[in-house]
């Protein structure tokens, strides 16, 4: 087999795995949306998930734990549609060996679980403080508002639009030989995932984990952002709408 051909296996092998991976994910998060699809009605006219919340007779460690897998499980399903193209332009990724291939996954989701476990631990102190005192939850729709507002924002600056160049094309220097290669540059193409995605992930967490239309469209959002020939005209739209619906929601809450 001559050098093309193996290349062209690989690309073969990467392809399928990749995705089996996504509707793995994409199940996952199906399942994990409809078992969490009832909430509880909090004064100021707003649902509250239960995703922050532990099952009746389950420890908060593994509700913890729970809301960590299935975090990573829907970050497979939105994220794979962008990052299998975006190491598939970076040549080094599909001539490297397997587990090269193998330890950027492992390192880009390691960043993500990162952030998922931030979230939840945000998410559910200050699910405590609404729990705890009642008075907070008729503000929580106006901080709403204000959360998208700021995210909309940020997905206008020269800020995001670095870190989305790097998420297209690869940082410079990311990908020095040697042992652990493949899980530096998942790492670092993680964690600039992580930042251009601030916006998109601030909407989603804002306005219902559970719901997955939103799921379906954060994810569109920003794949078609890391695909399009020409992004910076998407960026705009996105951050427009998202700001948009930051100003809805603190018109109605005021």
């Amino acid at each position: 087999m001559t050098e093309t051909n193996a290349t062209r296996a690989r690309r073969g092998l990467f392809l399928t795995l990749s995705a089996l991976l996504f509707v793995a994910s994409a199940a996952g998060t199906i399942l994990w949306s409809r078992a969490m699809a009832e909430g509880m009605a909090m004064p100021g006219g707003w649902t509250l998930s239960m995703a922050w919340m532990p099952m009746p007779g389950e420890t908060r460690l593994a509700a913890a734990a729970g809301f960590l897998a299935m975090w990573v499980a829907m970050m497979g399903a939105m994220m794979m549609p962008s990052l299998v193209p975006t190491l598939a332009r970076v040549r080094p990724a599909l001539e490297s060996p397997s587990p090269a291939l193998a330890g950027a996954g492992a390192g880009y989701f390691a960043v993500w679980a990162v952030m998922g476990a931030g979230v939840y631990v945000v998410g559910t102190v200050l699910v405590a403080a609404e729990l705890r005192w009642p008075a907070l939850a008729p503000a929580i729709p106006l901080a709403r508002g204000v959360v998208l507002v700021a995210a909309g924002w940020v997905q206008l600056t020269p800020w995001k639009a670095r870190h989305l160049a790097c998420c297209r094309e690869g940082r410079p220097g990311a990908a020095r030989p040697g042992a652990g290669a493949g899980w530096r540059r998942g790492i670092t193409l993680g964690v600039d995932c992580v930042l251009c995605c601030v916006p998109f992930m601030s909407l989603l967490v804002v306005t219902g984990m559970m719901n997955l239309a939103m799921i379906a469209l954060t994810a569109l959002a920003i794949t078609v952002e890391r695909v399009a020939r020409e992004p910076a005209l998407v960026v705009r739209l996105a951050g427009l709408l998202v700001i948009g619906a930051g100003a809805l929601e603190i018109v109605r809450a005021v």
